[in-house]
C-alpha cells in the first residue's frame, strides 16, 4: 500500500516549502492540493492557488509524486487547464498525477457569480470536460465545439514528459463518473458515500467504499477493462474515522482498506485549531513505519496498480 498526503495550500510558500521537502524525506508517495478557489472552514483565511503551489512543489522536490486532489469544471476549462498540466508535468519531470472529479456544489461555482449547477448538469459537464481534456493532453491541436466547452485547433506542444500524458486518477461514485473512470483513468479515487460520511466510522464507511469498488468493477467489465489496471485510492479525513490517532489504529485501517483493494491511502497534512488537527509526531511515524508493516497484508493485483502506468486509451502522440 502506498502512503500519501494532502498538504492544505493555507501557508505562504516561505513556510510551505518545508512541508513538501519533509512530506518526500518522510518517503510519502505523493502529495497533493486540494483544488478550490476557497474551501469549508478555509474560506475566510489563507488560501494559494493549486497550479502555482505544485509548481513550485516541482521545484523543491526531485521524487515526489504531486497533483491535484481534485481539479474539476467547477471553475477551470480543459484548454487552459490542459496547458498547465503540461507545464507541471514538465517542472516535475514527470511526475504530476491529475485528480480529477465532476465537483460540487458551493462557493467554486458561486464565486464566479453563476448559479450552482445541478448534480445532472455537474455530471453533464464533466462527462465533457474528461474525454477532451485527455484529448488536449495528447493531440498535438484539437478542435472540439460542445455544449458546455469548446476547442479551436488548440495546441499542444512540446507534449507531456509522461506519455501520451499524465495519469488521471478519477474521483467517482455515480454510474456515469465511474464510467468515465473505467474509461479514461489510471486510478480512481473516493472518500465513501459522499452524503453519509461526515457522520459514519469503522465498518459502514469500509461497507459503502467496498460496494463502490464493486460498481467500478462493473463499469470496468462494461468498458471491457481489466480493474486491476486502476490504482484505488481512499482520502482519509473526511469520516469519524482515528486514522491518526497512533501507528497501530491506522495500520488496522489501513489493512482493512488494502484488503479491500485500496492501494493507496491520502492522509491530511496535520493542521493545528482545524478539523485536520494531529499529533505531528504521529503522522510522521505512521508514513515510515507503517508502509513495512502493511506490506504483508495488502493483495496482489488491483491495489497494487501504478497510478504512473499509462493510459489504456492510445491517442495521437503530440509532434516535437
Amino acid at each position: 500500500m502506498r502512503l500519501s498526503t494532502a498538504i492544505l495550500p493555507v501557508h505562504p510558500w516561505r513556510e510551505a516549502r518545508a512541508l513538501w521537502r519533509r512530506a518526500e524525506e518522510l518517503g510519502a508517495h505523493a502529495a497533493y492540493v486540494f483544488d478550490h478557489l476557497a474551501w469549508r472552514e478555509f474560506r475566510d483565511g489563507p488560501w494559494y492557488g493549486t497550479v502555482p503551489t505544485l509548481a513550485a512543489a516541482a521545484t523543491a522536490t526531485s521524487r515526489l509524486r504531486l497533483g491535484t486532489m481534485v481539479a474539476s469544471p467547477t471553475f477551470r476549462h480543459p484548454v487552459t487547464l490542459a496547458r498547465e498540466l503540461m507545464t507541471l508535468d514538465d517542472m516535475s519531470g514527470g511526475r504530476l498525477t491529475v485528480g480529477i472529479g465532476a465537483g460540487g456544489a458551493g462557493f467554486d461555482t458561486t464565486v464566479l457569480g453563476e448559479e450552482p449547477w445541478t448534480p445532472a448538469e455537474r455530471a453533464d459537464r464533466f462527462a465533457e470536460f474528461l474525454p477532451l481534456l485527455d484529448r488536449l493532453l495528447t493531440a498535438s491541436s484539437t478542435t472540439h465545439r460542445g455544449t458546455y466547452y469548446s476547442a479551436v485547433e488548440a495546441p499542444n506542444r512540446p507534449g507531456c514528459v509522461q506519455r501520451p500524458r499524465p495519469p488521471f486518477t478519477v474521483a467517482a461514485t455515480g454510474p456515469r463518473g465511474l464510467r468515465l473512470a473505467a474509461r479514461y483513468g489510471q486510478g480512481w479515487a473516493t472518500f465513501g458515500d459522499r452524503r453519509r460520511a461526515a457522520g459514519q466510522s469503522g465498518d459502514a464507511v469500509l461497507a459503502d467504499v467496498r460496494a463502490q469498488l464493486g460498481r467500478l468493477a462493473r463499469a470496468c467489465a462494461e468498458e471491457g477493462r481489466d480493474p486491476g489496471e486502476l490504482g484505488r485510492t481512499y482520502l482519509t479525513g473526511f469520516t469519524q474515522d482515528p486514522w491518526l490517532s497512533s501507528v497501530d489504529a491506522f495500520v488496522d485501517l489501513a489493512g482493512r482498506y488494502a484488503e479491500a483493494g485500496i492501494g493507496e491511502v491520502v492522509l491530511p497534512w496535520p493542521l493545528p485549531g482545524t478539523l485536520y488537527a494531529a499529533d505531528q509526531r504521529v503522522f510522521e511515524d505512521i508514513l515510515t513505519e507503517a508502509p513495512a508493516q502493511l506490506a504483508p497484508r495488502s493483495p496482489d493485483g488491483p491495489s497494487g496498480a501504478s497510478l504512473s502506468s499509462p493510459p489504456r486509451r492510445t491517442s495521437a502522440a503530440p509532434s516535437p
